[in-house]
């Protein structure tokens, strides 16, 4: 899958209101849902003890819900090359929704669209709306708008 290639803001208004890409699936091992619970401090038991999981809701353990939020950069990297930018600022993410656990061993993928983007004297304010979709499931994990700030060399 060849990467999209963005060099302007007019390259990237060109994207408004339709689909720039999806990304490869990533695994969600337990080891990636232990380190998440390490950086955090968040080692709840859905998490990261198997044994009392297989007890619980989902029969296993899942992901943090932040855990799979935070893929959403490294899975971005993989649709999109935004050159002549000498910064990307994370501004926020809008409208978040966990629709579906991830559990232990399930692989994730980003699907994103433009929503809108904006020239704020120079600053371009992009927002995508992204869907994480789990393999093999109609649900999507998790749904948002994401706000990033690029700025481009003139």
């Amino acid at each position: 899958m060849a990467k999209v290639i963005i060099n302007s803001f007019e390259d990237f208004k060109a994207y408004e209101g339709k689909e720039i890409g999806v990304s490869e699936y990533l695994a969600i091992p337990q080891d990636r849902i232990n380190q998440f619970a390490d950086a955090t401090l968040d080692h709840q038991w859905i998490h990261c003890d198997a044994e009392k999981a297989k007890e619980g809701p989902f029969g296993t353990p899942i992901a943090h819900g932040y855990l799979t939020l935070s893929l959403m950069p490294y899975l971005w990297e993989q649709i999109i090359e935004v050159n002549n930018s000498k910064m990307l600022v994370n501004y926020g993410v809008e409208k978040l929704r966990f629709n579906k656990p991830v559990t232990v061993d399930s692989k994730v993928r980003l699907r994103t669209k433009l929503k809108s983007i904006e020239n704020l004297r120079g600053i371009s304010k992009a927002v995508l709306s992204i869907n994480i979709e789990i393999e093999g499931e109609r649900k999507t994990a998790l749904d948002a708008d994401i706000v990033f700030l690029y700025h481009f060399v003139n």
